[in-house]
């Protein structure tokens, strides 16, 4: 299988080749760490589809793996610190907003990260250096590089650079049914079940109202101008309700 290294065989970034070692010393510069060992960065880097099926030891994925777990910690941790009045529910809410996959690539996207990713010709042509799955987990493998390359310190230093300005934007978290999904089957109730309860309105302005049930939990309705909407509507009632939403968030 051809390993395509980053960039392409010929690109240059800045006038260097991102397989050299001053092509790593740009992205080091961006993750705020010189690394002693620079095959733990060449290694979160590399993505599975260089490898043969199932070579979990030379791809980043047992890297992805910790890395999550160092997020994870120093997240909640931050959390804990930032939002010393937010009760358990909220800041659940908040973790799972910022620790998610998506948050990671977005991260990735904005350190350039894709530009340095080793992946299989077939992966890179398919557009892999842009895709949130692959960018995400390179992220999360970062992370574990830093971990054990420099301690907590290094890791803290960058998630604390890139995390913190994200943990006061009003729209940074789950959306309300996700996020009623996750209260629910935490406290052992099950999956929610929205149901359409009526319609109204003109066929060019309708409103739809959903109710939501949870076992053990008073159901709530909401309405929207499509199901989608009044079902997160319906979601948000019930994290209102119960103190997990904060709507001045």
């Amino acid at each position: 299988m051809a390993l395509v290294h980053p960039l392409g065989p010929h690109h240059q970034l800045g006038g260097l080749s991102a397989t050299s070692d001053k092509g790593l010393t740009a992205l080091e510069a961006r993750l705020g760490h010189q690394f002693a060992d620079a095959s733990l960065l060449v290694r979160a880097l590399r993505h599975s589809s260089v490898l043969g099926r199932g070579d979990t030891q030379s791809s980043n994925e047992r890297l992805e793996f910790m890395g999550d777990r160092v997020l994870g910690l120093i997240i909640a941790e931050r959390l804990v610190q930032e939002f010393p009045l937010a009760a358990e529910g909220e800041l659940a809410v908040r973790y799972n907003a910022l620790v998610r996959k998506e948050t990671c690539a977005e991260v990735a996207i904005r350190i350039g990260l894709g530009d340095f990713l080793v992946l299989g010709g077939g992966e890179d042509k398919a557009g892999g250096r842009k895709k949130p799955a692959i960018l995400g987990d390179a992220c999360e493998a970062v992370i574990a590089a830093l971990y054990l390359d420099g301690g907590l310190e290094a890791a803290r230093r960058f998630i604390e650079a890139e995390w913190l300005p994200m943990m006061g934007e009003p729209d940074r978290r789950a959306d309300a049914k996700t996020s009623l999904q996750e209260w629910s089957q935490k406290r052992g109730r099950g999956i929610p079940v929205y149901k359409a309860t009526g319609r109204s309105g003109p066929d060019h302005a309708p409103l739809f109202e959903v109710q939501v049930e949870i076992s053990g939990v008073v159901p709530m309705s909401g309405s929207g101008n499509s199901k989608r909407a009044a079902e997160q509507a319906a979601a948000r009632a019930i994290l209102l309700r119960e103190k997990v939403w904060n709507e001045n968030d």
